[in-house]
């Protein structure tokens, strides 16, 4: 099994085609093995294999991957209250959930002539430098949270978040304020304005805007997505109460 999902996680957006000699390089699995698993994975339809021998991820794991709660279940309930987002903003409407020290993305609109972004859906986003990701990360467990501001690096997120200490206070802000402001420099000029998505009491997504940093803060972004991030939740705590079980989109902790 773990070598299996090495095979599978050795394909992302810059290596969606790969032969079996990169396959084996990439997930670090000796050739023979690489074959073997390959084939395998073939068989019940993880993989496919094209006319030139090259493989790439099969359907079969978006069958299986449409399944899951915090993915799919909870883009179905969020996408009506996004689309109407995106109408207003006709910008870059992002979803994420937390995936242990990470955000991934799990719904994405986007306007033609919007400014280009880094992430794709099913990518992952880093936690302390991306306005979604400073949601997710204030509302985490004490540990996760201790453990990002423990190894914090300046990268190419918010220029005022420099030292461990000014992540630290971010997130408290962040709390305070039930949303996050971001800013990129590197390598577009963007801003993001994220909020918090709630099942009850837990967080357990985080809606976001990113737009040009030009005209940014006179676009009033904030109440749009602070609205739209509440209208979710309740939307979640109305489908729980319904069903009898609130909490279904639960925390990977």
């Amino acid at each position: 099994m773990d070598r299996a999902f090495a095979l599978l996680r050795a394909f992302d957006s810059d290596h969606r085609a790969q032969t079996l000699a990169e396959l084996a390089q990439r997930s670090g699995t000796p050739r023979s093995s690489t074959l073997r698993l390959a084939r395998s994975l073939v068989q019940v339809g993880a993989l496919e294999r094209l006319d030139d021998g090259r493989y790439v991820v099969g359907l079969r794991l978006l069958e299986t991957a449409s399944l899951a709660p915090r993915g799919h279940g909870l883009r179905s309930v969020a996408m009506p209250y996004m689309e109407d987002l995106f109408h207003v903003t006709r910008q870059h409407v992002l979803l994420a959930v937390r995936e242990q020290g990470e955000a991934l993305l799990v719904e994405r609109l986007s306007a033609l002539d919007a400014s280009p972004v880094r992430y794709r859906v099913g990518g992952r986003l880093p936690l302390a430098s991306t306005g979604a990701g400073l949601v997710l990360l204030a509302f985490a467990p004490t540990d996760v949270q201790e453990q990002a501001i423990a190894g914090y690096q300046p990268g190419e997120g918010d220029e005022d978040i420099c030292t461990s200490t000014d992540l630290r206070r971010v997130l408290a802000e962040v709390r305070r304020g039930d949303h996050a402001f971001g800013r990129q420099r590197h390598p577009w000029r963007l801003d993001t304005v994220a909020a918090p998505v709630r099942n009850g009491n837990e967080v357990v997504a985080a809606l976001s805007v990113v737009a040009p940093s030009t005209g940014f803060a006179e676009a009033g972004y904030g109440p749009a997505v602070r609205a739209t991030a509440r209208a979710i939740s309740r939307r979640l705590d109305e489908d729980g109460q319904r069903a009898g079980r609130p909490g279904t989109f639960v925390s990977p902790d």
